[in-house]
């Protein structure tokens, strides 16, 4: 999505809300990725020794996850190489929709996410590529679509020669909830 058409929806987006306080209720983070034309996809099984989610206290800590097309294929190749940094950004926003998934799916409603805390981005590339944070805005311009002030995060983006499956990127995520 360009630069102009973001700012147009995350300006009805905010409108939307804004009308919200006038008797509506307010959106939903799922409401709000539907508005972008988002859906959540069922949330993926592990492929290894561990679990998607483990919560302590009122943090949520998400395993890595990595992107699947529709096909549920993993979405594989190095950018600069393979893939371009545009489609590196759309594996980008797939992962972080798996990744909010497996959240929903370990607390039940995302409306219960009081931040989101940390997202570590590993981003597959060439090694003239230097634009992985550029690729990792991908997922962080969603998280606060989604949930405003409250996805605002700390952040990592690092380069990767190689990752599991061969997936361009791999995310994961630390969320505070209520």
């Amino acid at each position: 999505m360009s630069f102009p058409t973001r700012a147009l929806v995350l300006l009805s987006l905010a409108l939307c809300s804004a009308a919200a306080g006038f008797g509506a209720a307010p959106l939903t983070p799922e409401e709000k990725l539907a508005a972008l034309g988002h859906v959540l996809p069922a949330a993926p099984a592990p492929v290894a020794n561990y679990v998607p989610a483990v919560r302590t206290g009122n943090l949520v800590f998400l395993a890595g996850h990595i992107p699947r097309g529709a096909d549920g294929k993993v979405i594989a190749g190095r950018v600069g190489a393979d893939l371009t940094e545009a489609q590196a950004q759309a594996a980008a926003r797939q992962t972080t929709l798996a990744l909010l998934a497996s959240l929903k799916k370990e607390i039940g409603d995302l409306a219960k996410v009081k931040r989101i805390v940390r997202v570590t981005g590993y981003v597959r590339a060439t090694e003239n590529f230097q634009n992985h944070p550029q690729v990792m805005n991908a997922c962080s311009d969603l998280l606060v679509a989604a949930f405003g002030d409250k996805g605002r995060h700390a952040r990592a983006a690092l380069g990767m020669s190689s990752l599991p499956l061969g997936a361009v990127v791999e995310i994961d995520l630390v969320a505070e909830i209520e």
